[in-house]
């Protein structure tokens, strides 16, 4: 962000450096458009956005979530399976360190913030000789402007450390695309919230500045005799002192000359203050697709809901945005030729995984029906391998097993048994049989 707004700072013949240096960030953010006024007369840019709590809470939710995933390489196997790609570049890239000063984890959740609120993701792309990629950059996407070449490709000019601007192809440009995107760009989820956002913080401004005033209701002072301005003003000013403030508010009036103090008939429970924020936190949650639970809002929250409302946000929100990622990445970071053989998956398992007597259940079951063998459940668990060897065998129910060639269910009774023998001993298992009576 420092270089954009340094290069927007440089002086110009027009301006002094002092007008420039003075600017704010609202100012700045109208000055390249930024953001845009809501109905409530507040200015609402992602900065401003941002300083909203449940807008706060929902980008950071997102955020953390998909970064605490692990983003794991795989290579195809020509079977259908998978291994981890450990020996190419980009393993460590998605895995472990993005750049020299980036962690896998900080890119991300920073990429995802900017994703989640301003409609786009970008990194710069470094390579080695063979054209892998090495590392990852990540760019403020306020110093990132696109155009469309006559091949509808997408061209990038980018606002370098050093506030020179730099045009970048596609392939030097990791760029995850928001929802409903305008072509080749995502669209700000903080514009298109603009009302919204506008009266949540708008609530939230009035509540403030009832504090800061002090005096609960609001109300006004009744002198008994008419008072010229200044003794007016003077006695205004006095009061503000003595009563306002959050610190003074539970001071009792001490009110002379025959004044009364006339509370007025609008309060914050009149204006519906309290049911006003708490609505616009639900809509804000709601346009976020986060669930109510996880901004705070534990009205209608039971032990069963909460874990459902879990799931549907593994699904329903964080699901979307993870394949954005997983498909920019094929596209982005490897090359064509690579696509077939390799892939990236964010391992998401952890955010599915139910209680310890639910997932215990559901390893038993794994491992009785020859899913899973013991060895894998462990690694799930976090334990190493059994190290007798024995936890690398898959089991297999005995009833499960085809019959002998030859026998039918109806006449022998030992099939399922039979079978196992044959497995296990071969050839030999016609003398191992019990006699027939």
């Amino acid at each position: 962000m420092a270089g954009l707004f340094g290069a927007i700072a440089r002086p110009r013949a027009s301006g002094s450096v002092n007008e420039i240096a003075s600017k704010t960030m609202e100012e700045w953010a109208r000055l390249q458009g930024g953001g845009g006024d809501s109905a409530t007369g507040l200015f609402i840019s992602q900065e401003a956005a941002i300083r909203y709590s449940t807008v706060l809470i929902c980008l950071r939710v997102l955020s953390e979530s998909v970064a605490s995933l692990p983003c794991i390489l795989y290579r195809r196997r020509p079977d259908g399976g998978k291994d981890r790609a450990t020996d190419h570049p980009l393993y460590q890239v998605l895995h472990d360190q993005a750049n020299a000063w980036n962690t896998a984890f900080e890119y991300t959740e920073g990429t995802m913030i900017n994703l989640a609120s301003r409609g786009n993701g970008y990194a710069y792309v470094e390579r080695n000789k063979k054209g892998q990629t090495i590392g990852l950059i990540p760019l403020n996407p306020d110093g990132v402007t696109i155009t469309q070449a006559v091949d509808w490709t997408p061209k990038y000019e980018v606002t370098m450390p050093d506030n020179s601007r730099t045009k970048l192809s596609q392939k030097d440009m990791h760029h995850i695309r928001g929802p409903m995107p305008k072509g080749y760009v995502g669209q700000s989820m903080i514009s298109l919230s603009r009302e919204p956002i506008g009266l949540g913080l708008a609530a939230e401004k009035f509540g403030a500045h009832l504090y800061k005033n002090g005096v609960k209701p609001s109300g006004v002072l009744k002198h008994p005799t008419q008072i010229g301005p200044e003794a007016t003003e003077n006695l205004r000013q006095q009061f503000q002192d003595k009563y306002g403030g959050l610190s003074n508010s539970s001071k009792p009036l001490l009110l002379e000359e025959g004044m009364e103090w006339v509370a007025l008939s609008i309060n914050p429970n009149d204006a519906q203050f309290l049911e006003t924020r708490k609505f616009q936190r639900t809509e804000i949650a709601g346009i976020f697709r986060v669930p109510a639970h996880l901004v705070n809002d534990l009205e209608k929250a039971t032990f069963s809901n909460i874990e459902h409302s879990s799931l549907d946000f593994v699904i329903h929100s964080l699901r979307p945005w993870l394949r954005r990622w997983e498909q920019a990445i094929s596209r982005d970071l490897l090359a064509p030729g690579e696509r077939g053989e390799y892939f990236a998956e964010f391992q998401m398992g952890d955010l599915l995984r139910g209680d310890f007597p639910t997932r215990m259940a559901g390893y038993a079951l794994g491992i009785q029906n020859g899913i899973w063998n013991p060895d894998e459940v462990r690694m799930k668990e976090n334990f190493n391998r059994r190290d007798d060897g024995l936890g690398s065998e898959y089991w297999r129910p005995t009833n499960m097993y085809p019959p002998v060639a030859g026998s039918t269910p109806a006449n022998d009774n030992n099939t399922a048994a039979n079978a196992l023998m044959t497995e296990i001993f071969g050839r030999h298992a016609e003398s191992l049989k019990p006699a027939a009576n």
